[in-house]
């Protein structure tokens, strides 16, 4: 069984057939458990009540850097990410890529109150940082009591090396696929299987052979398919890997 580390359910519900479909195709294709993220502030509630319709969907709870302008404390309490579905604080991170990005200064801020949140709840975190590798490699040395998964990697080795010694797991996204993508899968090729999972990060990334259309679970095995060919070993492999290690990255989770 593979679990989609990072699917954004509360995304394009509607162009994704709407979550019942979702869900079964997923599992058809041997995709069994689902963590849905939060990234929009909003959207904390629909993630909550997704995760307790479906037995086999589980939540982070986090706010984006795009949403530097909010206030953590005003959505994320005690409560929710004590809740027993809720596995970690995420996606939370840094993002300087563009021109219409938030001030760096108010994404640090936003960034590090939920670091905070994190090491009071003792929750591992969900990682996205995007041409910010320095600050986020150095702001997580801050706080090294915490652990967490670098989601959708697809920094160079460097990085890799610096949170690899800070304990942190490492997400293979659909990008893993790309033809273009060679230096990510080099990459990958040196982190250890230990520290490996796989996600979607739904509706976005699809995979070969589904670029162009809209993401969904069932298309973490395309994912899963590269990576155990990137390491050499049986697909079936992997899978167990990639459980064992889902459970070490987010201990709350009920399988």
């Amino acid at each position: 069984m593979l679990i989609d580390t990072h699917c954004h359910l509360t995304y394009e519900i509607d162009a994704m057939a709407g979550i019942d479909g979702v869900i079964a195709r997923a599992k058809s294709a041997g995709v069994g458990v689902i963590i849905c993220p939060t990234a929009d502030p909003e959207d904390i509630p629909s993630a909550i009540n997704i995760c307790e319709k479906y037995d086999n969907v589980f939540a982070t709870i986090g706010i984006h850097p795009e949403h530097a302008d909010r206030k953590a404390s005003d959505f994320i309490t005690d409560e929710i990410l004590s809740h027993p579905r809720v596995l970690g604080v995420g996606e939370i991170g840094l993002d300087y890529h563009g021109d219409d990005i938030k001030p760096r200064a108010a994404q640090i801020a936003l960034f590090e109150a939920q670091l905070e949140m994190a090491r009071r709840a003792k929750l591992p975190v969900a990682i996205h940082t995007r041409d910010a590798e320095e600050d986020t490699a150095e702001i997580l040395t801050r706080y090294s009591d915490i652990g967490g998964v670098m989601h959708c990697f697809t920094s160079g080795w460097e990085l890799a090396k610096k949170m690899l010694d800070r304990g942190f797991f490492f997400s293979a996204s659909g990008i893993l696929t790309f033809k273009n993508a060679a230096e990510i899968r080099e990459t990958f090729s040196k982190i250890p299987l230990d520290r490996l999972v796989v996600e979607t990060d739904s509706p976005y990334c699809a995979p070969v052979p589904y670029r162009g259309k809209v993401c969904e679970p069932a298309f973490v095995v395309e994912t899963a398919k590269v990576l155990a060919e990137i390491k050499n070993i049986p697909f079936d492999k992997l899978s167990d890997i990639m459980l064992e290690n889902v459970q070490r990255l987010y201990p709350k989770i009920k399988i």
